[in-house]
């Protein structure tokens, strides 16, 4: 395990830095509605909120994540989210301070998402969030599913790092922050909850992002 006081933090988007649900939740039902099925209540779609886009809907439908019917529902998805995420998303409060602390103290960071890039680079930028990082890494668009232990593998070595931290709020992250030698730190204003992150190896979740640069050992 990596000390605490050095290394890369590498942070998820969804849940973490920002709250996507609206833009999530409606591209979703929108991808739904155009394939000729019912639109779903939001709050029974903050589950595919983490995981990447063709396993959520591969869940939804009961169907293989490379199935025709799962590519069908991710375009649409992405037809209406390319737009609708720049201006249905919310930076969490009091992100852009903590990411500054963590910048002012001298250590490099990251993000290490399951939004593929494409989507995910205009999305920090439109936030105010991209010149805190170094390094963004998603999947490309139309490639298979990716993993998030790889999409962190990806990340520590854009950053050329092999130790450090990973910021997430979904078992996805603590298990691929483990995987990697990580601490694995969980946030509790995410959409997993408490009991998913330490059942997936969260070392500490932190209740607000004030207690981020104590939590990675500023």
């Amino acid at each position: 395990m990596t000390g605490t006081g050095n290394g890369v933090v590498l942070f998820d988007l969804d849940g973490v830095l920002a709250d996507s649900r609206a833009a999530i939740t409606g591209s979703i039902n929108a991808a739904l509605v155009a394939s000729g099925r019912p639109a779903r209540p939001p709050a029974e779609l903050y589950r595919c909120i983490g995981p990447p886009l063709p396993y959520a809907f591969a869940e939804l439908l009961g169907e293989d994540p490379e199935s025709d019917a799962v590519a069908a529902l991710a375009a649409g998805y992405r037809a209406r989210y390319a737009t609708a995420s720049l201006t249905e998303t919310v930076v969490t409060p009091g992100i852009g301070a903590a990411l500054e602390a963590l910048r002012r103290a001298g250590r490099r960071l990251g993000v290490a998402t399951s939004k593929p890039r494409p989507f995910a680079e205009p999305l920090l930028e439109a936030l105010g969030l991209r010149r805190y990082f170094e390094a963004v890494a998603g999947p490309a668009l139309d490639t298979p599913p990716e993993d998030k232990t790889t999409t962190v593998g990806a990340a520590l070595r854009a950053l050329g790092a092999s130790g450090g931290a990973m910021v997430g709020d979904r078992s996805f992250d603590m298990v691929a922050a483990r995987v990697h030698g990580l601490r694995a730190i969980g946030v509790a204003w995410g959409i997993g909850s408490r009991d998913e992150l330490v059942a997936a190896g969260a070392e500490r979740i932190v209740a607000t992002p004030d207690e981020l640069p104590a939590a990675v050992g500023v």
